[in-house]
């Protein structure tokens, strides 16, 4: 099929069929159109778009590129949770046992932080001796033994979304809905679910800032999965502030702890209780709401989760002991506050500083092979809403020596501001589509 008509057909704002979608999807597995003409065509559908039917073959063919995971000799509805990321999110942490606690079978193939936003797998790997890396029989036997796996994406797996994604990071081809639809879905559905919860990211700490571009994403998102077979349940969410108070990946390994041991922040825990109600509903234990938050809030307080939780840890290489003693997880060597000026109300604080701190701290990476400093990062000491008294601290930083130390206080100092009364709470869940 001649390239250049494919590359003319949607710069001129047409709509490729399934046979043009193929040849471009196979070309980029297989190396057989040079990167100039696969970015050509990034472009093309960057200012054009793509329709929803354009979209959902697009996905499809992005899945059937590489290797597809057959679950269906396991038991349970296999059901997985994807986010698209922001700062101080460890929802899938808590999530993934909890589900598998009320009965759910949940594959889950996560990502690695990049940017201001931090990854699961590198969360995961600040437990010692823990695996993202496991062979398909690896995988199989974690999910039939503790319900649920979190593993990394394997080179088999849309072998053509990984040439696609590294190309859009240097073409300025990124902020696409249907290539982020598409790169999204296609790594879940070759997972082997047959549903997915979707928790799209909205505000100043998400890559999608205001409501509307969350709500183009996610119509999107619900639309292509479900044309693909998924059963949906999309949420956004809000990512205006931070997610529960820490941020950085043992520190937040800690957190998702102390919530399975039935503490941790209200946010985080209100967050993990509706999502995994989502994927009770999802695999069919129960169709009604209220049934489903009462499975989830008993598998959660009842400890069932936390179990979940150590047996996954094991089953995966990683110190189950950690679960119990958080101490054996890695700490920072030094800790810095920041302190507040006057008393008041914390009025705002800003999710994209604190996760671009943390970064630079050595938590996060700035280029995709950067090393990553487990033990780092920042806790937040008050949120928006609590008071505050003059020289309390707002934020606690770990930290490595004096890396990023200086900066960190000059950005975090100017990351917040303080009221005479209470900001108007905002809701956590903005919208919900099942």
């Amino acid at each position: 099929m001649p390239v250049l008509d494919i590359l003319r057909k949607k710069r001129d704002g047409g709509e490729l069929d399934g046979a043009e979608i193929r040849e471009f999807v196979r070309a980029a597995a297989r190396g057989t159109w040079p990167d100039y003409q696969l970015s050509a065509l990034l472009m093309a559908i960057v200012l054009r778009g793509m329709s929803p039917a354009e979209t959902a073959r697009f996905t499809r063919e992005m899945v059937d590129s590489g290797k597809t995971f057959d679950l269906t000799d396991l038991p349970g509805t296999k059901v997985d949770k994807h986010s698209t990321g922001g700062v101080g999110d460890k929802v899938s942490l808590v999530l993934a046992p909890l589900a598998a606690a009320c009965g759910v079978s949940v594959p889950m193939m996560s990502g690695r932080g990049l940017g201001h936003t931090g990854g699961t797998l590198d969360k995961l790997e600040s437990i010692p001796g823990f695996r993202v890396k496991l062979s398909e029989a690896e995988f199989r036997t974690a999910l039939k033994n503790v319900g649920c796996a979190m593993i990394g994406q394997t080179a088999e797996v849309a072998p053509a979304d990984r040439v696609l994604y590294a190309l859009r990071d240097v073409t300025a081809t990124v902020e696409s809905v249907p290539l982020i639809t598409a790169s999204i879905l296609s790594k879940k559905i070759a997972e082997g679910i047959s549903a997915l919860v979707m928790d799209v990211k909205c505000g100043r700490g998400a890559f999608m800032k205001t409501i509307g571009e969350a709500r183009t994403l996610a119509e999107s998102i619900q639309s292509v999965g479900t044309t693909n077979g998924l059963r949906m349940e999309t949420l956004i969410t809000d990512m205006d502030v931070p997610l529960g108070c820490s941020v950085g990946n043992a520190l937040e390994v800690r957190e998702a702890i102390d919530v399975l041991h039935g503490s941790g922040p209200a946010d985080l825990r209100e967050i993990c209780l509706v999502q995994a109600a989502a994927m009770v509903r999802l695999a069919g234990l129960t169709e009604s709401e209220s049934m489903a938050n009462e499975i989830v809030r008993k598998a959660l307080d009842g400890g069932m989760a936390l179990d979940r939780f150590r047996r996954m840890v094991e089953q995966q290489g990683g110190d189950p002991k950690c679960v119990d003693d958080p101490n054996r997880l890695p700490t920072a060597p030094d800790r810095s506050t920041i302190v507040v000026e006057r008393s008041g109300f914390v009025v705002d604080l800003d999710p994209y500083a604190i996760g671009v701190v943390a970064m630079k701290l050595g938590a996060g990476r700035g280029k995709v092979d950067d090393a990553v400093d487990h033990a780092v990062g920042v806790i937040v000491v008050k949120k928006p809403g609590e008071r505050i008294e003059r020289g309390e601290p707002i934020f606690e930083i770990h930290h490595r020596g004096e890396r990023g130390l200086q900066d960190a206080r000059t950005q975090l100092s100017a990351s917040y501001s303080i009221g005479e009364t209470p900001p108007v709470p905002r809701p956590l869940v903005l919208e919900h589509w099942r």
